[in-house]
């Protein structure tokens, strides 16, 4: 948000006598520290805010408080980084590997995702995938971007691939499109598209993410998830991509994403 404040008498006065007809205005940025952490890359807003309430977040050396606003002459330090201001927006294609966990620090897993990815500028994970699964991630340092696609009523498409241990069959797949209470999480999934590929794969189309869903929802048919892997996040898809590698998006990706992105919240 930008808000123009004018400078003051005194120095319109002066303006005014230097030339004629004319007076200084000073443009200055003031953005909420939420969304200004975000534009950084460091997490989303909504991981931002539980880090200003933790007291992890400093404005000008002093702790900050939910709600406060912050300019470009603010010094922002997250722990113990301090903040230089926005990158250049990026945007990226990852396959994840199975045994790489989506956290920012975790002193108990083998592998994150930063351990992967050495791109010159930090990028985060806009949705997560469990360590057990594998497949596409959109990684970027898009705060608004990484809020939207984490707000599970937006309902962006997300499509998997999925083996199990017993066969797919028709009933089984009906009832997994038709939706599945999940006992542990006292919540019924939504509706969604299913389809069989061979005698134990399917594909299944969600728009929602609730922790560990699909292996929940098979479990509930007795029905033990044996591989996972995310091919697609909306527009994007894993196309070529080796696990562990990544890709820049295009232009027009990046357009169709935020464009969808835009009318889910509408």
């Amino acid at each position: 948000m930008y808000k123009q404040r004018p400078s003051s008498n005194k120095k319109k006065k002066s303006s005014q006598a230097s030339t004629a007809g004319t007076f200084c205005v000073r443009i200055v940025c003031i953005v909420r520290l939420n969304k200004y952490i975000a534009s950084c890359g460091i997490c989303s807003r909504r991981e931002a805010d539980r880090l200003i309430e933790e007291g992890k977040v400093l404005v000008n050396g002093r702790v900050a408080v939910p709600g406060l606003d912050v300019t470009e002459s603010d010094v922002v330090t997250v722990g113990k980084k301090s903040l230089s201001g926005p990158d250049k927006k990026a945007y990226l294609a990852f396959y994840k590997p199975v045994g790489v966990t989506c956290s920012e620090k975790d002193a108990h897993a083998e592998k994150l995702i930063r351990d992967l990815v050495n791109y010159p500028v930090r990028v985060t994970y806009a949705g997560r995938l469990d360590r057990d699964s594998e497949g596409l991630m959109i990684l970027t340092n898009d705060g608004d971007l990484i809020d939207a696609m984490m707000r599970a009523r937006s309902g962006h498409e997300k499509e998997y691939v999925v083996k199990i241990d017993r066969e797919a069959d028709e009933e089984f797949l009906r009832k997994m499109s038709e939706g599945v209470y999940l006992d542990a999480l006292d919540a019924t999934t939504r509706p969604c598209k299913v389809e069989k590929i061979g005698k134990y794969t399917f594909s299944i189309i969600l728009t929602q993410g609730l922790n560990r869903q699909i292996r929940r929802m098979c479990g509930v048919f007795h029905r033990q998830v044996q591989s996972l892997k995310r091919i697609r996040v909306v527009n994007i898809t894993l196309g070529d991509l080796k696990p562990g590698e990544y890709r820049e998006l295009s232009d027009e990706e990046i357009k169709g994403l935020k464009e969808a992105v835009h009318d889910s919240r509408h």
